[in-house]
């Protein structure tokens, strides 16, 4: 019997189940401990293989003195010189670091269609991934093998390659076993079960590095200490938590036979007349399944939703990726500090994942992501317009505090200021947390109820479409703004504008709440 994340309630009302929903969860736990580890460890990695380069040497030579590149380069927050020459290497790893969202935008919607029309005994989803996360984690430790960057290239592409083949259908899963109006109260645990995968990947390095010490009876100050002889291990804690999410999974998390003709008649037909019979079912579902347009009015919520989700992961993006930047050169914070203050709005979001998907349940899907968004956005002004009033206190602008701060850090106007913000950042950071969780946690079943019951695959894939892009485009768009700005201070003006882009296209969305099991049931009882 298929595993369903539900439990009766009241009469005609229904409830999640807990339990079997952090199971499902398991799935995207796994997905989230690669990804938390591949991105600051493979930096590293590139770094020392890219920088050994010939190739990236002679590159380098070649296009040394172009002023633009030496720009862009700083405004990702990198030095263009290593000894005291032009090295291309920071912009070669920014670019190999967009693969794993190019690789999701083009195939992540293919194999969650795909998996829309997969038909076996194990159900639609679970194929591609009992194939997808084996071989995802044989890939994932064969990475700090690799001692080429010819062989590191070719594993890191077919990594994320084979990443994108089952993480549509991985997170189709949940959709799959709840009824549309659990879906966000779902969606919460899902995502409160990546923010568990993400904490104990973060701590993975840090267990793995203190276990080397204690048995080489090294210190990190040692002269022969080398942080690189920890990374298969720690790639390795990676891909066993991996499996260890995948086997749960499989395990506990049962769907549907999903063949289109029953055991029996498997079982009683010949060879010849069971293909027939399996071709002639396939074609008619999808004949069916391609009957099932969208309407005019559907499409265009289909299309502000995906645009508001593309804006909103630009402005979060943004935000994620710069704001260590934005801490050190404004707030006097280094990496460390900066890490810090992000793990609040990790800890705020992940707080909020529950209430999130409740409230999203009780007074709809929509206006619980609007007030995620004033909350943001209200965010956004509390900070600056304080610091406004600061500077003004001070008889500064934006400007001659970017120049003052520049020139003279320890200047007393500078930290009178920085002592208010210091206190003033942290609940800003927290509200930002809650609101991106009120917000991530009612999108995706809303593009999953225009799609409907027979699209989950395929549009879990246009959901990654519209956000990988994003975290494509923004680090690009976000580079040339603070080119031309000369200050990440320019944050406060790219994040909340495109916030605000995102909010205006999602009030154009008309479609996406849930119809209630009940209310299905008494129309499909007076229609027969």
């Amino acid at each position: 019997m298929a595993l369903t994340s539900v439990k009766t309630a009241a009469p005609g009302k229904a409830r999640l189940n807990y339990p079997k929903t952090i199971l499902t969860g398991f799935g995207f736990l796994g997905t989230t401990v690669a990804w938390t580890i591949y991105d600051p460890y493979i930096t590293k990695i590139l770094d020392r293989l890219l920088s050994a380069s010939p190739v990236v040497a002679a590159w380098s030579e070649r296009l040394a003195g172009s002023s633009l590149l030496e720009r862009f380069i700083a405004s990702q927050g990198e030095s263009a010189f290593a000894a005291g020459r032009f090295t291309l290497v920071p912009l070669f790893i920014g670019i190999i670091m967009t693969f794993d969202n190019i690789f999701g935008v083009v195939f992540q919607p293919l194999f969650g269609k795909l998996s829309d029309g997969c038909h076996s005994r194990w159900g639609k989803r679970r194929p591609f991934i009992f194939f997808g996360a084996p071989i995802s984690a044989l890939l994932f430790v064969l990475i700090p093998l690799m001692s080429t960057l010819p062989a590191l290239m070719v594993t890191i592409i077919l990594f994320v390659f084979v990443m994108s083949l089952w993480r549509a259908p991985v997170v189709a899963l949940m959709p799959d076993l709840t009824p549309p109006e659990l879906r966000s109260e779902g969606n919460a645990v899902i995502n409160l079960m990546g923010g568990v995968g993400g904490a104990l990947a973060m701590a993975a390095g840090t267990v793995v590095t203190v276990i080397h010490l204690a048995i080489t009876g090294m210190t990190k100050e040692s002269p022969g200490y080398d942080e690189f002889s920890t990374f298969p291990a720690v790639f390795a804690v990676g891909a066993a938590l991996m499996l260890v999410g995948m086997l749960v999974l499989l395990f506990f998390v049962k769907e549907k036979d999903s063949r289109l003709l029953s055991a029996d008649l498997l079982a009683a037909r010949d060879d010849a007349a069971r293909k027939a019979a399996e071709k002639e079912a396939r074609l008619a579902e999808k004949a069916e399944r391609k009957s099932l347009k969208l309407s005019k009015a559907e499409r265009g919520s289909l299309f502000a939703m995906l645009g508001g989700l593309f804006f909103l992961f630009c402005s979060v993006n943004a935000v994620t990726t710069f704001f260590s930047l934005f801490a050190q050169e404004i707030l006097h914070k280094d990496t460390a500090q900066a890490t810090l203050l992000m793990m609040v709005l990790t800890a705020g979001s992940m707080l909020a994942a529950i209430p999130a998907g409740l409230l999203g349940k009780k007074i709809g899907r929509k206006k619980t992501i609007v007030l995620g968004f004033v909350c943001f956005l209200g965010a956004f002004a509390v900070f600056f317009g304080v610091f406004l009033a600061l500077c003004a206190s001070q008889d500064l602008g934006v400007s001659s505090y970017v120049s003052l701060n520049s020139a003279d850090p320890g200047h007393p106007a500078i930290l009178k200021i920085l002592s208010t913000l210091d206190i003033l950042i942290l609940p800003v950071i927290f509200i930002a947390g809650v609101s991106n969780m009120l917000i991530t946690v009612n999108t995706l079943p809303l593009v999953l109820e225009i799609g409907g019951l027979k699209k989950v695959g395929t549009f879990t894939g246009y959901y990654y479409t519209a956000t990988f892009s994003a975290q494509v485009a923004s680090p690009i768009a976000y580079g040339f703004f603070r080119m031309f700005s000369g200050t990440y201070l320019s944050l406060f003006y790219y994040a909340p504008v495109a916030l605000l882009i995102s909010l205006i296209l999602i009030l154009f969305v008309r479609h996406g709440e849930a119809i209630p099991q009940e209310v299905i049931r008494e129309a499909e009882e007076a229609a027969g």
